[in-house]
């Protein structure tokens, strides 16, 4: 049996992701916590354990990979999205330098970066991943990443969201997989 599940469309949701996530920063019962943080579309707070070791490397390595075949932008790790489902930390993102103007100085991101990258955690399933894939194009994204916990990359593009590219059209150049040896 398959659930779909439509978010309504909320003309303010940047609006109140971006107020709230400004709260969630100011509360300092959270800065206390370890961990990663995160909102749905009401502004709950959800609080996950950090990452695990590899995840982290994993991170790294894509972040310095993008920023060094690409050019005219910036990466930027566990960076917070508006999306339509609240407040998301994504593993990796790479911003156009316009992206970057347009981002000013707020605390989370109002829109989606052109690459978003997620790297799958252990307790991740497919449908959250799919979800995921899907809150980062409604959010703006040209292309999703989907990195799995032994470095493949699954690339996705707006265009075509439910298939599978070769590689990135974005970035042609990026390998289909991150090696840790």
């Amino acid at each position: 049996m398959s659930l779909t599940i439509e978010l309504p469309v909320r003309p303010d949701q940047t609006a109140f992701n971006l107020k709230r996530w400004d709260e969630v920063l100011a509360e300092p019962h959270y800065a206390k916590l370890d961990g990663t943080f995160e909102t749905d579309r009401f502004g709950h707070v959800l609080h996950m354990p950090p990452p695990s070791f590899q995840h982290g490397r994993l991170q790294r390595h894509l972040a310095t990979t993008l920023e060094r075949l690409m050019s005219g932008g910036e990466t930027v790790t566990e960076c917070p999205v508006s999306t339509p489902d609240g407040v998301k930390g994504i593993d990796v993102v790479w911003l156009t330098d316009r992206q970057l103007a347009k981002a000013g100085n707020h605390s989370c991101l109002p829109f989606a970066p052109s690459i978003c990258v997620e790297i799958k955690s252990p307790g991740n399933t497919p449908a959250e991943l799919s979800e995921k894939k899907a809150l980062y194009f409604a959010a703006g994204a040209t292309e999703v990443w989907i990195c799995d916990e032994e470095g493949k990359i699954s690339f996705f593009a707006s265009s075509s969201a439910d298939d599978t590219m070769e590689s990135s059209l974005l970035c042609p150049d990026f390998p289909g997989s991150i090696a840790l040896d």
